[in-house]
């Protein structure tokens, strides 16, 4: 029998579908899948020692045990968020061991973007006030509800922090002829919309009648969302936040909304999660909270097992890896 090509350590929750589809379309490769893996991406998953004889680890693994995995040639992420190797030490140890790190950005991209427009467009049709309302038409009370309602046609958007997520984001909106920008730490060139630089990032915040936040979680993003930068905010401004909850001073945002000085908050994430139940913002009328399920959908699993699949594939011939961070 013909030895496997690469030894492949698993440390996700994958369904047993997803599974199935892996040993099926990863023919000819040893897997091996880890037990007592973490539930949630967020979590420090436990040391597994037959990673340090692996070629590919998929999943969530520590970087103290990439850097004992001397054959180890390839990591593949399986969130968008790549918080624990986002670090000037990590990237130094990869670039070492000659390591490529992907994610997976384009398995979330669809869902997250889906899920802060669905934010963005209950909120100018006031959807959290309205639904259930009891109200006679042509009556004083109906009247006042329609006038609340707004447009997202030609409402200017600030995207901070550009990525997959956004560029979705920015397709559903070109029907609106939204005015759009975006506050990136790498710029490209290849944003499609105007980007805006840290100087000009006040200004920028005070024109938004939507600021999006897509920042990632690190050392240089935490708390990024003071106090100052909510009081650059247009005043009566939409805040919503799909990136991590440790991006935003929450008393400061607590206190934007309770000043009245920011129309709505929406928030997928915060700090912890879930909040407590008695922290204040649950009791704020116009802050609306998910329980980190923006990239949600329908078979997720097999969505990440396909794109491993197709990345493995470019990975034996030696080809790009999609979604490659590092």
């Amino acid at each position: 029998m013909a030895e496997p090509k690469f030894r492949i350590h698993i440390d996700f929750a994958f369904s047993n579908a997803a599974k199935e589809l892996l040993r099926s379309e990863a023919a000819g490769h040893e897997l091996i899948f880890a037990t007592g893996v973490a539930a949630s991406v967020l979590a420090a998953p436990k040391l597994h020692p037959e990673i340090l004889t692996a070629d590919v680890a998929v999943g969530q693994p520590m970087p103290a045990e990439i850097a004992q995995a001397s054959r180890l040639r390839w990591v593949q992420v399986t969130s968008a968020g790549i918080t624990r190797y986002d670090t000037a030490e990590f990237r130094a140890l990869a670039a070492a061991k000659d390591l490529q790190v992907s994610n997976c950005s384009q398995v979330y991209a669809q869902p997250c973007a889906e899920h802060v427009f669905s934010f963005m467009l209950a909120q100018s049709r006031r959807l959290p006030e309205i639904l259930g309302q009891r109200i006679s038409n042509a009556a004083p009370e109906w009247w006042a509800a329609r006038s609340r309602m707004t447009s997202l046609q030609n409402q200017s958007v600030l995207i901070v922090g550009y990525g997959a997520i956004a560029r979705k984001l920015v397709e559903f909106l070109a029907p609106f002829q939204a005015r759009i920008a975006a506050y990136r730490r790498s710029p490209r060139g290849d944003e499609g919309v105007p980007v805006v630089t840290a100087s000009e990032l006040p200004a920028a915040l005070g024109a938004a009648d939507h600021v999006v936040n897509i920042l990632p979680a690190s050392a240089e993003t935490e708390r990024f969302f003071n106090a100052d930068r909510f009081r650059a905010m247009k005043a009566g401004a939409v805040f919503s936040n799909i990136g991590r909850g440790t991006t935003v001073d929450q008393d400061a945002l607590l206190e934007a909304l309770r000043t009245g000085h920011l129309g709505a908050v929406w928030l997928d994430v915060t700090e912890p999660e879930p909040l407590p139940d008695d922290h204040p913002l649950w009791q704020e009328a116009n802050c609306f909270i998910t329980p980190h399920v923006a990239g949600g959908q329908r078979n997720e699993e097999e969505a990440v097992a396909r794109h491993f699949l197709n990345n493995l594939r470019r990975f034996e011939k030696g080809e790009p890896l999609v979604d490659r961070v590092m």
